[in-house]
């Protein structure tokens, strides 16, 4: 007997001809990927146009323990937050020194004005260790003139041109917090610290080997840019901080929509219909230890509900068509970045399986002032639609060091995003 078979199309070959086309992409510079072997063994391996040709790419296992290396790096985000933001000068007596601010590296975003050899000294620990935890820890040589070789052009590559970097990884370190080793010793002035820091010299994206991009084509973008601001409204109620003005500056000639709950959020990705290009968060986050060995970051709007990485991935969508979930996200929360045993399903990795193209947040405990003054240059420079989320980070890294003697922003990593660019229809 015939019949009629249900038939569901799973595929258009057409796309390719009615579909905007896809946007060229250029391949980074230098490709740096960390492969775990089990609990005892990283495999690295480098290659790209920066990288000398050896007919092949260049690789070496290392004998490392992952825990090991995520624990020095957590050790590193503490230094950071120990050693400049709560750095709180004294007198010969232990008590504050008079004529200095209250925690000056916290409160303050211009830096110049504070003694040049006492950030010095801070500046050079802070490179020390980044430079260990890379050099010193998981490239040591150990006696083998493989992981020399290797560490060897690594270190000459970095310490060329700027170059554009993306590190495919589960182990997420600090990378803009990384440095290079002291040349002959001599790093005193600011300039020279500034420039052995990763995050000064390079643009740098974390990605994973199981992040997967939508569609090129599937949504065209917008004429008017899509934008949200999802905030903590209690978040500076005196209005020490720039954060209005990140809000005034969203809101200018944007699609803009305004998130204070987490239902209104949820709502959002429910329904399907959250299609932004631009996503910020300015909220508190804490790390939360359900079992008492790992942690996940939390967030909290306005009404205090949780917001982690599994209240991201459990929402359902409605309806049969395509999640339009495309944004990239600038993730300005206290302790948005991951801590030593963090779980690797945070919520800036769960927002990017769920379709977003980027996450650029601090990877420390982030003062509100510097946060915000970060926050205003890149959503102001993001919003032209001229430059990609890379070169924006790379340039205000630079910036705020060159300008203000502030190296917190090389403390803001990003995962993914680093060629996304705001288009307009």
């Amino acid at each position: 007997m015939v019949r009629e078979l249900p038939v569901r199309i799973v595929e258009d070959p057409s796309r390719g001809f009615t579909a905007l086309p896809q946007r060229a992409l250029v391949a980074p510079d230098l490709v740096l990927a960390l492969d775990l072997l089990g609990d005892d063994r990283i495999q690295v391996r480098m290659y790209g146009s920066a990288v000398p040709v050896i007919g092949s790419e260049h690789r070496v296992v290392l004998h490392r323990r992952p825990g090991e290396i995520r624990g020095v790096a957590g050790r590193l985000r503490h230094l950071w937050k120990r050693e400049l933001i709560d750095l709180q000068p004294l007198d010969g007596r232990g008590r504050p020194a008079r004529g200095r601010a209250v925690l000056p590296y916290a409160s303050q975003l211009d830096l110049t004005g504070e003694p040049a050899d006492e950030l010095a000294t801070v500046l050079a620990e802070l490179a020390d260790q980044g430079a260990h935890l890379l050099f010193g820890l998981l490239l040591a040589s150990d006696g083998r003139e493989d992981v020399e070789r290797f560490r060897g052009v690594l270190l000459s590559v970095l310490a060329g041109p700027p170059l554009r970097i993306r590190v495919d990884s589960e182990l997420l370190l600090p990378w803009g917090m990384l440095a290079l080793p002291r040349r002959d010793g001599k790093d005193g002035e600011l300039s020279a610290l500034f420039h052995r820091f990763l995050g000064y010299g390079h643009q740098i994206e974390q990605a994973s080997p199981n992040y997967t991009k939508a569609p090129e084509g599937l949504w065209p973008p917008p004429r008017i840019p899509s934008v949200s601001l999802n905030h903590d409204t209690t978040i500076d109620p005196t209005g020490r901080t720039r954060a209005g003005e990140v809000a005034a500056a969203l809101a200018k000639n944007t699609s803009f929509t305004e998130r204070t709950t987490r239902a209104a959020l949820l709502r959002a990705l429910e329904d399907g219909t959250l299609d932004e290009q631009l996503m910020y968060f300015w909220c508190h986050g804490n790390f939360r230890s359900d079992d008492g060995q790992t942690s996940c970051l939390v967030v909290r709007l306005t009404d205090g509900g949780e917001i982690d990485a599994y209240t991201v991935a459990a929402r359902p969508v409605s309806g049969d068509e395509p999640e339009a979930f495309r944004p990239l996200v600038l993730l300005n929360a206290c302790y948005a970045g991951l801590s030593a045993g963090a779980d690797l399903a945070y919520l800036g990795r769960a927002l990017i399986e769920r379709g977003a193209r980027g996450v650029i947040g601090p990877q420390i405990e982030m003062p509100q002032v510097f946060a915000a003054e970060y926050a205003l240059a890149f959503v102001t420079r993001y919003l032209e639609g001229h430059r990609t989320a890379g070169a924006i980070a790379h340039e205000l890294a630079r910036h705020f060091a060159d300008a203000y003697g502030n190296p917190l922003g090389f403390a803001y990593g990003l995962h993914g995003g680093m060629d996304e660019r705001l288009e307009r229809g």
